[in-house]
């Protein structure tokens, strides 16, 4: 495919980029309202409903982080394979994407049915606690292949062009979501009251119903990509350049899975308010990470596009751009936690200690978000230019060392603050190897 022939080699960068993002952007969104929805709603019923939705909040990640990683890996091989011209592969790309987000699905049912209830049995002693829970987690679990075809799906549209088709996705599965929630939690008319299982219901409807559409657009519809599953056979050299950038992607995406269950077992022995607490936190800034992460969807085509045709100065412009959105989304996110805490605490009905812990929590977390806005973006460079373990190694610094470690650490000496006071010194830390990282790799070009 010549440059010249597409906008992602032509257009002036930053309107092509805000072009590239904005829907995406929408789109992630929309889509942290899915969980946050169910949340405050089912804080009506209680600290024990935020409490059980909150500790199922880890594997509802998981599953988000294995669909976006696998479709990470499929945009990725479908831009670059668009860039050098070659769209037979870019085709095998998208067919092998959906064949295996119904494989990741299988996998996720048959752990599901095994392991659930021990794995929630470890952070909760509360028998309420431990069966609203269960409900709910079995629910999002074994009816998620309908999430994982739907993110897989939306992948694809991105890496043609097409942000507009995962925004109306994302906006119909939501809006689903948020009129049957109340529906099915507190029962209206016709429909039951089921409380928490009631949440998960309304979640998975609205997964699977954005799936479905997306399946009939993707096949009803001619787009650039054309996907062909008779003859279909796994290609090992395609696998392996999906999974070398998928891998890194989810494990990087699902590190706050990781991130949460080691916080929430720390918290379990302090309070489990909280657990409550950072459960809401996590939800809450969704709305300023989810709008981030949707510029770097649309940033990520652009570099892929732009590296395969090897033109730098187009992948640097992209770069600079992308730093400057997300540093102001940042700003902004901060000015955000800082100033109104109690009115975001207020959409849970928190009060009394909730409230207290709440407040504190954010202001102290929320200084890191400027800091965080560089990782981000070069995270979403480094899966770009099919350099996923160096995304990997950020986020595993960020998540998975600096900020358990120092929380084991402080926790002792400051309480539950120390927890909160972890999150800012692990991304400034990230940042600053995230621009080694990416230093060390451009002089290599």
């Amino acid at each position: 495919m010549d440059t010249i022939a597409n906008p992602m080699g032509t257009k002036k960068v930053f309107p092509l980029l805000i072009s590239m993002a904005v829907p995406p952007m929408i789109s992630m969104m929309i889509q942290s309202l899915y969980n946050i929805v169910d949340s405050m709603f089912a804080a009506r019923l209680g600290v024990n409903a935020i409490t059980a939705i909150s500790l199922a909040y880890p594997l509802q990640n998981l599953i988000l982080s294995v669909g976006v990683g696998l479709g990470v890996g499929i945009n990725a091989c479908i831009a670059m394979s668009h860039g050098t011209g070659d769209t037979k592969k870019a085709d095998q790309a998208a067919a092998h994407g959906l064949v295996l987000a119904g494989l990741h699905a299988l996998v996720f049912i048959a752990a599901g049915l095994l392991g659930i209830r021990a794995y929630l049995g470890m952070f909760t002693k509360d028998p309420e606690v431990l069966s609203l829970s269960s409900q709910y987690t079995y629910i999002v679990v074994l009816l998620s292949a309908g999430s994982l075809v739907h993110v897989a799906i939306e992948k694809i549209f991105q890496a043609m062009g097409n942000m507009k088709v995962p925004m109306i996705l994302q906006g119909m599965g939501a809006l689903i979501n948020i009129i049957l929630d109340p529906l099915f939690i507190f029962g209206v008319g016709i429909f039951p009251k089921m409380g928490v299982a009631g949440a998960a219901i309304a979640t998975v409807i609205g997964q699977w119903s954005a799936c479905l559409l997306a399946v009939f657009l993707l096949f009803r519809k001619k787009h650039t990509v054309h996907i062909r599953f008779r003859g279909f056979a796994f290609d090992r050299e395609l696998l392996k350049k999906i999974y070398m950038v998928a891998v890194p992607s989810a494990i990087t995406m699902s590190l706050p899975s990781i991130l949460i269950s080691i916080l929430n077992g720390i918290l379990a022995g302090i309070s489990e308010v909280g657990i409550a607490v950072l459960g809401i936190y996590f939800k809450v800034q969704t709305f300023i990470y989810m709008p981030s992460n949707g510029l770097i969807q649309g940033m990520r085509p652009i570099i892929s596009f732009n590296y395969g045709a090897g033109r730098d100065d187009r992948v640097k412009e992209t770069i600079r751009d992308s730093l400057l959105v997300t540093g102001g989304i940042m700003a902004a996110g901060t000015i955000l936690f800082v100033v109104f805490p109690v009115q975001i605490m207020g959409l849970f009905h928190a009060g009394g200690t909730l409230l207290k812990m709440g407040i504190m929590a954010f202001r102290i977390i929320s200084i890191g978000f400027l800091f965080s806005a560089v990782g981000v973006v070069f995270s979403g460079v480094f899966e770009a230019l099919g350099k996923g373990s160096a995304s990997l190694a950020v986020s595993t610094l960020r998540q998975f060392f600096i900020i358990p470690v120092l929380s084991l650490f402080l926790v002792s000496r400051m309480g539950v603050n120390g927890i909160w006071v972890s999150f800012p010194a692990a991304e400034a830390a990230a940042a600053l190897a995230a621009v080694l990282l990416y230093r060390k790799y451009s002089n290599k070009r």
